[in-house]
C-alpha cells in the first residue's frame, strides 16, 4: 500500500473511533485532518456516470471516477476501528461512566474551537445561526430520550440518520443515536456480530450517505460561512449531552426489563455526589477532558494543514 493510502486508513481510524462515541464526529475528524473536501466529492461521485461505467463492465474507470482508493482505505479503517472498540467503549460506559464522558466532553470542545475558527465574517446572521443551533442542540439534549421500537424499520432510519450526522462536522452520529434512545442497541450488535441488524443499518447508512452528501456540499457551497456556523453552534450546544455529571429525572423500561435513563439534567461535580450517591472523580475528569482535548488540537495540528 503508497503512502497516501496509509495515511488516509490512519484517518479512517480516528473517524471510526469518533463515530463509535458520542464525541465528536467523524466528519469533524476529517475536516481537522484536511481530507473532508476530498471526502464529499468521492460520495458525490457515486452517481449516474458511475453506475453507466459499472454497466459497461468498465470497473477501473469506474473505480476512478470516485477515487476508489482514496474511499476504500477510508471505510477500512473506520470498520477496524468501529468493530475493535466496540467492545471496549461497552464495557467502559457500563462500568466508568463518568469518565469517559468526561474523555467525550474534552474531545468535543476541542472540535468546537476547531471549527469555529473556521468562520471568518461573525456577522449578526452568523452569530444568530450559530446561537440558534446551539440552543437547539441545548433543547434537544435535555429533551426525553425517543424510544425508536420500530423493528428493522426503526434500524434503517436509526442508520440514516445517524450516518447524516456522521458526515457532519460539527454533530455526531452517535449523539443522534443517542437521542434516539439506538446507541447502547448498535454497541450490543455490533459487539455480538447480529448480521441482520448490521446490514439493515449499514443499508439505511449508505443511503443516507448518497443523499446528505449531495446536500452538504450545496449548502457548503452556497452558504459556507452560516452553515459552518450552524454546525459550530450544534457541537457547542451538543456539551450539554457528554457533560458527565446527569441527575436523572425520568427512568424507562428497556426491552430486557432494565432500567435506562430517558431523560437527564446537568449538574455540578459537587452536588453529583448529593444526587446520586456515587463518587464524581472530579480530578480524574478534569485530567481526561484535557487529554480528550489534546489528543483532537495535536491531530488538528499534525494533518489539518495538509
Amino acid at each position: 500500500m503508497s503512502r497516501l493510502p496509509v495515511g488516509i486508513f490512519l484517518r479512517g481510524l480516528l473517524m471510526g473511533a469518533a463515530d463509535i462515541v458520542p464525541g465528536v464526529s467523524g466528519g469533524t475528524v476529517a475536516f481537522i485532518t484536511g481530507i473532508y473536501d476530498q471526502l464529499l466529492d468521492s460520495l458525490r461521485a457515486v452517481d449516474l456516470e458511475f453506475l453507466a461505467r459499472l454497466y459497461r463492465l468498465d470497473i477501473a474507470g469506474a473505480w476512478q471516477h470516485i477515487n476508489g482508493k482514496f474511499l476504500l482505505a477510508l471505510l477500512l479503517g473506520i470498520a477496524t476501528s468501529i468493530f475493535s472498540l466496540a467492545q471496549l467503549v461497552s464495557w467502559i460506559l457500563e462500568h466508568h461512566p463518568v469518565p469517559l464522558w468526561a474523555f467525550f466532553f474534552g474531545l468535543i470542545l476541542a472540535s468546537a474551537l476547531v471549527l469555529l475558527r473556521e468562520v471568518d465574517n461573525w456577522s449578526v446572521t452568523n452569530v444568530l445561526c450559530l446561537l440558534c443551533a446551539a440552543a437547539a442542540a441545548v433543547f434537544i439534549a435535555l429533551s426525553p430520550v425517543v424510544s425508536l421500537e420500530l423493528g428493522l424499520a426503526g434500524v434503517f432510519f436509526a442508520g440514516f440518520l445517524a450516518v447524516c450526522a456522521m458526515i457532519l462536522p460539527g454533530i455526531s452520529g452517535s449523539f443522534i443515536l443517542v437521542l434516539l434512545g439506538m446507541y447502547s442497541t448498535t454497541l450490543v450488535a455490533l459487539k455480538s456480530l447480529d448480521l441482520v441488524f448490521i446490514l439493515v443499518f449499514v443499508f439505511g447508512a449508505g443511503c443516507g450517505l448518497l443523499c446528505f452528501s449531495r446536500v452538504l456540499h450545496w449548502l457548503l457551497l452556497k452558504f459556507h460561512q452560516g452553515t459552518m456556523a450552524v454546525l459550530t453552534g450544534f457541537l457547542f450546544g451538543s456539551l450539554t449531552v457528554v457533560w458527565p455529571w446527569k441527575q436523572v429525572l425520568q427512568w424507562v423500561e428497556g426491552s430486557h426489563g432494565q432500567l435506562k435513563p430517558a431523560q437527564q439534567w446537568p449538574v455540578s461535580p459537587f452536588d453529583y455526589q448529593g444526587y446520586t450517591g456515587q463518587d464524581p472523580h472530579m480530578w480524574l475528569c478534569l485530567a481526561v477532558m484535557i487529554v480528550g482535548f489534546s489528543v483532537v488540537w495535536l491531530i488538528h495540528l499534525y494533518w489539518g494543514q495538509n
